[in-house]
């Protein structure tokens, strides 16, 4: 695999059968997302079942992200053609009642007391926009309407302005967290993160369930903007969700801020990955428009870690279409765009890492100086992959490891290819095994220059420690 920059796949009703998933991963997708806003669990369970078995057909590895849908807010039933008009008055309350253009029910009983004089309530991805009047803080919120236009039944509601009490994980969460780590997942993406505490929480409940998963931190808050830089130490990984961050904040600030946290991410060698409409009109269409074209290109530019299709392959009539679309776009732009190679960052002394550190940015330093075709990392917990990865070195980053988890979770990781190796007999022996490998399977070639990175002593799996330039 040539391309650097990886593709997530949201899986539905449109790319579950197993000839879709095999296309899918056959044409370029390296993680597929399991929405568990949507589907039943055994929906959800098949999926999974059908990549492992490609994986095992393909010799590949697909990494699994489960998405939990978080505290997703939402008013009930509405009446046909139920029309708020601007200046009127409009009531959100908690009894569950057929919705007018005068009231509706909303599926959050906090809201009355949490809400304040003054505040805004957007509704359907903020295209109806409410003023809180005043709350009677027991089951009756009243508001005045700034923009009006027709409500749907079960439109989404966004608070921007209003702290809300609710948990990060509900109890369908809960739920869906447990049967995601039960079947396996790589990934587990937590919706409205509002603090690094959000994330410390899932990870404490992942490791009591003695799981590895990894948590991606969904980046969707004005609260999460505010906190970027604990969440960023704290997460595995970062999504930029710019549907309802778009919605939440002024949407003529999400792309400064897209390009803000993409360069965070990097400089703490965290993946990220950007999400929601980036190929959205092909969802009908067999081709996307130029605009959309340039938006994934420019994500690419910015050096994030995957670019991701969400309604597009779920339910989208073009879903083999948006890949190839997709995977030329990014190799186009890798080819031709040499900006975003060779981001290197000196490591500081006196702390934890330096050694290990020191290796990782002297490594893609060579690489760069003597154009190494391939940086190869040996490693069980996958640091350096993602220290190396950070860097974006132009060579190929080779890893590999007998930690079978890593093989597939390090699958949406910048420019990382694993391979599972188990021979740790002695520094020289695997090098060497491994140089036989990579010409054998045609990744380099005779006359080509190296970089292994690996610990010495290689059996204790300690600390990476040793570089060696060489010859194929």
């Amino acid at each position: 695999m040539n391309r650097k920059t990886k593709i997530v796949a949201t899986i539905g009703p449109a790319t579950s059968s197993k000839e879709q998933l095999k296309q899918l991963i056959l044409r370029g997708v390296n993680v597929c997302r399991l929405n568990f806003s949507h589907g039943k669990h055994e929906d959800h369970k098949k999926v999974v079942e059908l990549v492992r078995e490609l994986d095992e057909e393909l010799e590949t590895h697909t990494a699994l992200m489960a998405d939990l849908q978080g505290p997703k807010l939402r008013v009930g039933e509405m009446k046909e053609n139920s029309e708020l008009i601007e200046g009127e008055t409009f009531k959100l309350v908690n009894r569950e009642i057929l919705g007018t253009n005068k009231e509706a029910y909303m599926n959050y009983g906090q809201l009355p007391t949490d809400v304040k004089p003054g505040e805004q309530i957007l509704l359907d991805d903020g295209k109806l926009r409410l003023e809180v009047v005043k709350s009677n803080e027991v089951d009756e919120v009243e508001t005045k309407v700034l923009v009006g236009g027709v409500l749907s039944s079960n439109k989404g509601v966004n608070l921007p302005n209003t702290l809300i009490s609710l948990p990060s994980l509900t109890e369908k969460d809960e739920s869906d967290l447990n049967s995601a780590l039960e079947l396996g997942v790589d990934w587990i993406g937590l919706s409205f993160v509002r603090s690094a505490r959000d994330i410390i929480e899932l990870k404490s409940i992942i490791k009591k369930e003695h799981s590895l998963a990894r948590v991606v931190a969904k980046i969707e808050k004005p609260q999460a903007i505010e906190n970027i830089d604990d969440i960023i130490m704290v997460a595995d990984a970062v999504m930029v969700a710019r549907g309802d961050l778009g919605v939440e904040i002024p949407m003529q600030q999400v792309p400064v801020l897209q390009k803000q946290i993409v360069q965070k991410c990097m400089a703490h060698a965290k993946p990220v990955i950007i999400a929601t409409q980036m190929m959205e009109t092909m969802i009908d269409n067999p081709v996307p428009t130029r605009a959309e074209v340039s938006d994934v290109g420019n994500a690419v530019m910015d050096g994030v870690d995957a670019v991701m299709l969400s309604g597009e392959t779920s339910v989208g009539k073009h879903p083999l279409k948006v890949i190839d679309c997709m995977v030329k776009i990014i190799e186009e732009v890798e080819e031709g765009y040499e900006a975003l190679y060779h981001h290197e960052r000196i490591p500081e002394k006196n702390q934890e890492r330096f050694i290990t550190d020191s290796i990782c940015f002297n490594a893609c330093r060579l690489a760069n100086r003597v154009d190494a075709k391939g940086i190869i990392t040996m490693t069980h917990s996958g640091y350096t992959a993602f220290k190396i990865s950070s860097q974006r070195p132009l060579a190929p980053i080779f890893v590999f490891s007998g930690n079978k988890f890593l093989l597939s979770m390090m699958n949406m990781v910048w420019g990382v290819e694993c391979f599972y190796y188990d021979k740790m007999v002695s520094t020289d022996h695997t090098i060497a095994d491994i140089k036989y490998l990579l010409k054998k399977d045609r990744h380099v070639k005779d006359g080509d220059i190296i970089i292994n990175t690996a610990s010495i002593p290689i059996e204790e799996k300690g600390s990476t420690n040793m570089l060696k330039l060489s010859y194929i």
